[in-house]
């Protein structure tokens, strides 16, 4: 039996979720850990189909300390697993359990006997399981440390009247504040509001109680933010251990040129065809994993792009269903189904981010100094936004016309007022500095993780 921890790693089974916890797994390998990555198995084939084009990625399990691996999601195969609520739902019900068998299967095989658990606070069902079988465990939340703030704040939000029992709004104050040392809130913006239907949100909230309840079972509580850009909701949750930015080291010992955990593969010919752009031209345009538009807001976002005039590097991803208008010219652009988008987001052509504000996508472009046009479209994002603009101020918002839709004129006003404003951009540069200082030897967040690293290896 080797000396060597290894750490199961559980990720909730959404893009935003897996990229973060691969990272910090790859982490966790280049420090002498070996890794066990427990995906869904829908997610699970995603993820293996998309790197089975790369060179290397036959050696991937055997020689580089990460394994992939999975446990059933308690769905059938043809179920829809975009509908969150039902997804929760069944997950909560089955994962657990099978989660014990797989781990239970693994010590049966006499393989390296799992010595610690890392999972997502969306999967910290697995604390309950390790505690069942004896094995200590971590979280990682990876969204903001300030609506990790919010989460952790539900029972007395419930207990003053702010929301019901079921995360709705009852309170008729448009904003308040956690604690004195964080930026108010609008209470319509609680990220379990947003999530989709009232049905949805409902089920999702109380998902996410369950989830908190663990919470209680681990002394180590990771984020994927640094102490400067939180400071307020990291001293109101002093337990968080800000790790960020959890960046891809390409070329790590995991051997791969490509991102590993992603659930499209990469087209890398955006990167030669940034190399042809002028410094600071490019307009980089992409919303997720999740995000998806109806034909109007379809056809006004390639009217603004047209519009701008500006080269511009767009992700649509295979399973948009929109058609492309006949009026589009897209001379300047180039356009691929997904992108290597810390590459991208480092490149010297891209002049601006117009971005959904997932965290990982934020933490991403506050890493490169680029600033951001903001359109949210659910759940955190909507904070994210305001933390980007208000906050920090390296963005600017776009907003919506009385039909509810982003025009392609605001599009082009906002690209042009972002570009023009000096003050942004060298905020931006300000704010990537202490970012990334965070990341190099000496480093708080760097640190922070070296020494949670010291105590798993102990």
């Amino acid at each position: 039996m080797s000396n060597i921890p290894t750490v199961l790693v559980l990720p909730f089974p959404a893009q935003g979720h897996v990229n973060p916890l691969i990272i910090l797994s790859q982490k966790l390998v280049e420090n002498g850990c070996k890794v066990l990555f427990v995906n869904s198995e829908f997610d699970h084939k995603r993820v293996v189909s998309s790197i089975a084009e790369q060179e290397n990625s036959s050696n991937l399990n055997e020689e580089s300390g990460l394994k992939l691996v999975s446990i059933p999601d308690g769905l059938e195969s043809d179920e829809d697993r975009k509908d969150l609520g039902k997804l929760c739902a069944s997950m909560q019900n089955f994962m657990p359990e099978a989660l014990e068998k797989f781990i239970e299967d693994v010590h049966l095989k006499g393989e390296d006997k799992i010595s610690f658990i890392v999972a997502d606070l969306g999967m910290s069902c697995a604390l309950n399981v390790g505690k069942k079988l004896g094995i200590k465990g971590a979280i990682l939340w990876p969204a903001s440390a300030a609506v990790f703030a919010s989460v952790y704040h539900i029972p007395p939000l419930i207990h003053d009247g702010i929301i019901d029992s079921d995360g709705s709004r009852l309170t008729t104050k448009k904003t308040i504040q956690i604690s004195p040392s964080m930026a108010e809130i609008d209470t319509r913006d609680f990220f379990w509001l947003n999530m989709g239907d009232t049905m949805t949100n409902k089920v999702l909230f109380q998902y996410l109680v369950h989830c908190c309840q663990s919470l209680n079972l681990t002394e180590h509580w990771l984020c994927n933010t640094t102490q400067e850009l939180e400071p307020g909701p990291l001293s109101f949750a002093p337990k968080l251990l800000p790790i960020g930015p959890l960046l891809r080291s390409y070329g790590n010992k995991c051997g791969n040129t490509k991102s590993i955990g992603q659930y499209w593969e990469e087209d890398l010919s955006c990167m030669s065809w940034l190399d042809q752009q002028p410094h600071c031209s490019v307009m980089y345009v992409a919303f997720g994993s999740l995000t998806f538009f109806d034909q109007n807001q379809f056809n006004e976002l390639t009217i603004g792009l047209d519009l701008t005039n500006r080269p511009f590097l767009w992700v649509v991803r295979e399973d948009n269903k929109m058609a492309y208008p006949d009026e589009f010219r897209g001379h300047n652009g180039k356009i691929v189904e997904w992108a290597p988008q810390q590459k991208v987001l480092n490149h010297p052509a891209i002049a601006c981010f117009v971005t959904h504000c997932g965290w990982n996508s934020t933490m991403e472009g506050l890493s490169n100094g680029v600033p951001f046009l903001c359109w949210p479209i659910f759940g955190d994002q909507i904070q994210n936004k305001t933390y980007i603009c208000d906050e920090v101020m390296v963005g600017l918002g776009l907003d919506k016309d009385q039909n509810g839709v982003v025009s392609g004129k605001e599009i082009k006003l906002k690209v042009e007022q972002l570009l023009r404003d000096e003050n942004i951009k060298s905020r931006s540069l300000e704010l990537k500095e202490k970012v990334m200082n965070n990341i190099v030897k000496g480093g708080r967040s760097l640190e922070n993780l070296n020494r949670f690293i010291k105590w798993l290896n102990e």
